[in-house]
């Protein structure tokens, strides 16, 4: 009797630890599955691959659940479902593609290009896409997302318009995505950006056959492209910023300040005193990240933005540019490089630095944006001297999305490239209207009140 109830006991135990068994190894296989799930829905990987994948991932799920106890069956279903996530992040990486440019008949149209290429810059190997409807058309480098540490191509459909009328040309910097290991995070500096995009420029004007280009910046690579045009104007026809920054400690404290007004307004007493013991950046040391994303992620709720811990792996899980490995280190480039290199630019002053500009320049701001003060950009528009210059609004918050972008399109085609393009019918001449446009603008909802000047100064001949 004694027996029979032990017994009894033994199999009351063995009954949860074969469920707890059943469902780690349904866990187990669930996650060795998930790179084969993951291709047709972020990746270039084509159907024709990746269905036999799910297939035999799906048939090593169903033997890996249904024949738990340890054996060859057991063994061999897990070993398989490894060796298909192998493959298909290595199919994730290899086949990473930007799509093609079609024409009406769905075929990749005439004289168009669309390639993701691996080029040298100074000694190391960064990757470029390259994409235009008509590959003769002037070239426009887009420097990147922002960052520090973001990506090129994640942003892609934003300039889906302008490959019409440009060769966009958008570059994964070192330290991100497909760039991840140009360089070593701990060695990333300012001046090393600027001086690998220099080598891009040289790398595109000899490609492309064209003296000039033009050159687009956002946030963090809003301050590349302001550096990149003042050191080697001869090679841009014009800059064009967005999301500018002008001073970072300035603008930070600014967006510091009004972080904690909105919590304080909404009664959110735990944040609030979060950002109060964490004090006003500039930060420095290990959490200097968790910081400055205390603060940011204020400022893209008051911008009706999603916040940064769900934008920086979502951005680049879209891009079929990236493979699996790839959309990782997109999102740890951001992390690792902004923690190396943001510190770095605590001396930026932009009023005091870049006081003139030897080429046209074209600010873009978002009546919204909070992330770059409009204050700080306004006054630095205001006071810069260059051939020409304007500053224009667009609605939305920092930087492009699907509220501006054709507005965008529409300025960067209508004045932009037709103001900058020797005109052929006024016999190779260009001049820019002697006019400023300036009205007063306030901010919607943060109370900032600003002047807004639209506008250039003549330049007597460009012919």
């Amino acid at each position: 009797m004694s027996l029979r109830m032990k017994d009894n006991a033994t199999n009351r135990l063995s009954t949860p630890r074969s469920a707890l068994a059943r469902l780690g190894a349904l866990s187990g296989a669930l996650v060795l599955g998930l790179p084969v799930v993951l291709l047709p829905l972020s990746t270039a990987v084509p159907i024709t691959i990746w269905l036999p994948l799910l297939l035999i991932d799906v048939a090593a799920l169903v033997l890996a659940t249904r024949w738990l106890a340890p054996g060859a069956a057991a063994l061999a279903a897990a070993a398989a479902l490894l060796f298909i996530a192998a493959l298909a992040v290595g199919a994730s990486q290899a086949l990473a593609a930007t799509p093609p440019i079609l024409g009406a008949d769905g075929r990749p149209a005439p004289n168009s290009i669309a390639t993701l290429e691996q080029v040298e810059l100074n000694g190391t190997r960064q990757w470029i896409s390259i994409r235009g409807r008509d590959a003769s058309k002037p070239v426009l480098l887009n420097l990147g997302m922002g960052g520090p540490g973001g990506g090129g191509f994640a942003t892609r459909t934003l300039f889906t318009g302008l490959e019409e009328h440009f060769v966009v040309v958008a570059w994964d910097e070192p330290g991100t995505g497909k760039s991840y290991g140009a360089r070593p995070i701990e060695s990333l500096t300012p001046q090393q950006f600027v001086d690998d995009a220099y080598a891009l420029t040289q790398h595109l004007r000899a490609r492309f056959g064209q003296d000039k280009i033009y050159v687009y910046g956002v946030s963090w690579t809003s301050i590349v492209g302001v550096w990149l045009v003042q050191q080697h104007p001869e090679l841009y026809h014009a800059y064009i910023g967005n999301g500018q920054m002008v001073n970072t400690v300035e603008n930070d404290r600014l967006g510091y300040d009004l972080a904690l007004r909105v919590l304080d307004e909404r009664g959110d007493t735990t944040r609030a005193d979060t950002l109060r013991r964490n004090g006003p950046p500039p930060y420095t040391g290990p959490d200097l990240l968790a910081r400055y994303v205390a603060v940011f992620d204020v400022l893209n709720e008051y911008m009706h933005t999603p916040p940064y811990t769900l934008i920086v792996p979502i951005v680049p899980f879209l891009a079929p540019e990236y493979g699996l490995i790839d959309k990782v280190n997109h999102t740890r480039g951001l992390i690792e490089s902004f923690t190396a290199v943001y510190p770095q630019l605590e001396d930026l002053d932009f009023m005091a630095q870049a006081q003139r500009l030897e080429v046209p320049v074209y600010i873009f701001a978002g009546r919204d944006d909070v992330n770059a003060m409009s204050s700080l950009v306004e006054r630095w528009v205001a006071a810069l001297d260059a051939p020409h210059k304007e500053l224009i609004w667009l609605d939305g918050g920092h930087g492009l999305d699907g509220s501006n972008v054709d507005q965008f399109t529409k300025v960067m085609v209508e004045r932009v490239l037709a103001q900058t393009q020797p005109a052929a019918e006024s016999g190779g001449c260009r001049s820019w209207p002697a006019v400023w446009r300036c009205s007063s603008r306030s901010h919607s909802r943060s109370g900032l009140a600003t002047a807004t000047c639209m506008g250039s100064r003549r330049i007597s001949s460009s012919c």
